[in-house]
C-alpha cells in the first residue's frame, strides 16, 4: 500500500524533482498579458497555439533587458522551472529573453527608434543650425580613445585657432549611457559653439550606450547644437538621429565643422582681389558721382542761383522799360493827336466866336447910340419891367434907369405925336 502523503509534502516533492529536472530551459513561445510590477518584476505567459505557461522575469534580470516586452511578441526565454509550494504551482523563472528570429539588441533599437520618432526628436524642424564659424568644441568622447586623438589631429591641422574643452567620458560598458547623457548636459552649460558626441568603431554592444533613451533625451534638451559622430560609416545609432548633425565617424565630424585653414586663406586671398576690384569701381564710380554732384552744387549754388536771379531781374527790368517806353510812345503819340484836335478844335471855336462876337459888335455898333445920346437916354421900367414909353398912360408911375439913376416919375400928361 502506498504512503499516504500531506498536500505539502506531496508539493515539495514535485517542487524538488521540476527544479532539479529543469534546472535549464529554453522555451519559444508568444508573450500574453505582460505586467511591469512597481517592484520591477516582470510578469507574463507564454503560450502557443495548444498550451501557456506563466513566466517571471525578477528585477535584476529585467533591469538588463533591453527591449520592451510587448503583448503577442514571440520571444526565447532562457530559465529554470521554480514551483510554489503553497498553492502547488509552479512558472518559468526567466533570466533572459530574446525576440523569436531577431536579436535583442535589434528589437532594442528600433523600439526605441519607434518610441523616439512618436515624441518628434528626429523631427527636422527642431534640429538647430551650426554656426558658420565655429570658435569652441566641447567633445563628450573617452579621453583615452583613439576617436580623440584622431579629432585633435584634424582639428589641428584644418583650424589651429579653435579651442577644443575635453569632457572625458565613459562611452562602454555599465554606466556608459549616464556618463554621456551628464557630460552632455554640462557642455552644454560651458557657451560652446558646438559639442561634438562620439566614440571610435566597434561591435553593436560597444556602441550600445549611445542608443539608450537616457542619452537621446540628453541630445535633445540641450540648446547647443550637437554632431553624434559614432563608430564607422556604417554604424547607425539612436544618437545619430536625434543630434542637429551626423558625422560617419569622429574626425569627419571636425572636417565637417571647420573650415580648411589653407582653403580659407585662398579665399581670403580670392576675397582680397575682388574687394581690391570691386572697391575699385565703386571708387571711379563714387568719384564720377562726386564731380555730377559738385557741378549740380555749382549750377544749384547760392551765387548761381543770386546770378540767375539777377540776370532774370535784369531781363524783367529790359522788357519793362521796352514796354514803359513803348507805352510812353504810344500815349505820346495820342497826347500829340489830343493836342492837335484841341487846337484844331479850339481855333474852329475861337474862330467861331470871333465871328459871332464881330456880327454882335456889328449889331451893336449899329443899335447903339453916340455918346452924347446915351447920356440923353434912360430905360423906361414898370413894376420891374421893362416897357415902352407909348403904353404908359396918364396918371400912371414909373421909373427912368440909367446905369447910376434910378427916377421915379409921374405921366401928367400924354400926347401922341404925328408921323409926317
Amino acid at each position: 500500500m502506498n504512503q499516504t502523503l500531506s498536500v505539502s509534502s506531496l508539493n515539495n516533492q514535485i517542487k524538488s524533482l521540476l527544479e532539479t529536472t529543469f534546472l535549464h530551459v529554453s522555451v519559444e513561445g508568444e508573450v500574453s498579458r505582460p505586467t511591469y510590477h512597481s517592484s520591477g518584476h516582470l510578469y507574463f505567459i507564454l503560450k502557443d497555439a495548444d498550451s501557456s505557461i506563466s513566466c517571471v522575469m525578477f528585477k535584476g534580470n529585467n533591469k538588463a533587458l533591453k527591449f520592451q516586452v510587448e503583448e503577442g511578441m514571440a520571444v526565447v526565454i532562457h530559465g529554470s522551472i521554480s514551483v510554489f509550494s503553497p498553492r502547488g504551482t509552479y512558472q518559468i523563472n526567466c533570466m533572459m529573453m530574446e525576440p523569436s528570429g531577431s536579436g535583442a539588441l535589434a528589437k532594442a533599437y528600433e523600439q526605441l527608434k519607434a518610441k523616439l520618432g512618436a515624441k518628434g526628436y528626429f523631427d527636422v524642424e527642431r534640429k538647430k543650425a551650426l554656426p558658420r564659424f565655429i570658435r569652441h568644441i566641447a567633445l563628450v568622447t573617452s579621453g583615452t580613445g583613439a576617436a580623440l586623438q584622431d579629432m585633435l589631429r584634424v582639428a589641428t591641422k584644418r583650424w589651429p585657432l579653435v579651442k577644443i574643452t575635453l569632457l572625458d567620458t565613459l562611452v562602454q560598458g555599465e554606466g556608459a549611457k549616464f556618463s554621456i547623457a551628464s557630460n552632455i548636459a554640462k557642455a552644454d552649460t560651458l557657451g560652446v559653439d558646438v559639442i561634438i558626441v562620439g566614440r571610435g568603431g566597434g561591435t553593436v554592444e560597444d556602441l550600445w550606450a549611445f542608443n539608450e533613451e537616457v542619452v537621446a533625451d540628453a541630445i535633445f534638451a540641450s540648446q547647443t547644437p550637437i554632431v553624434s559622430a559614432v563608430g564607422h560609416e556604417i554604424d547607425y545609432v539612436i544618437s545619430d538621429f536625434v543630434a542637429d548633425l551626423r558625422a560617419s565617424t569622429p574626425s569627419a565630424a571636425i572636417e565637417m565643422i571647420l573650415p580648411d585653414s589653407v582653403e580659407m586663406l585662398q579665399r581670403i586671398d580670392s576675397m582680397m582681389e575682388r574687394y581690391t576690384l570691386i572697391s575699385g569701381r565703386i571708387l571711379r564710380s563714387k568719384e564720377e558721382s562726386l564731380e555730377h554732384l559738385k557741378r549740380l552744387f555749382a549750377k544749384r549754388s547760392i551765387d548761381e542761383k543770386l546770378s540767375l536771379w539777377k540776370n532774370e531781374i535784369s531781363i524783367l527790368q529790359s522788357q519793362y522799360n521796352d514796354k514803359i517806353a513803348l507805352l510812353h510812345r504810344e500815349k505820346s503819340r495820342q497826347v500829340s493827336l489830343l493836342q492837335e484836335q484841341i487846337h484844331f478844335q479850339t481855333r474852329q471855336n475861337l474862330a467861331k466866336k470871333e465871328q459871332l462876337l464881330s456880327s454882335y459888335t456889328l449889331a451893336l455898333n449899329s443899335k447903339e447910340p453916340t455918346r452924347e445920346q446915351k447920356e440923353c437916354y434912360a430905360q423906361i421900367v414898370k413894376e420891374g419891367k421893362k416897357i415902352a414909353l407909348e403904353k404908359i398912360d396918364e396918371g400912371e408911375t414909373f421909373e427912368l434907369q440909367t446905369p447910376h439913376t434910378i427916377l421915379k416919375a409921374k405921366a401928367v400928361e400924354k400926347r401922341t405925336l404925328k408921323q409926317e
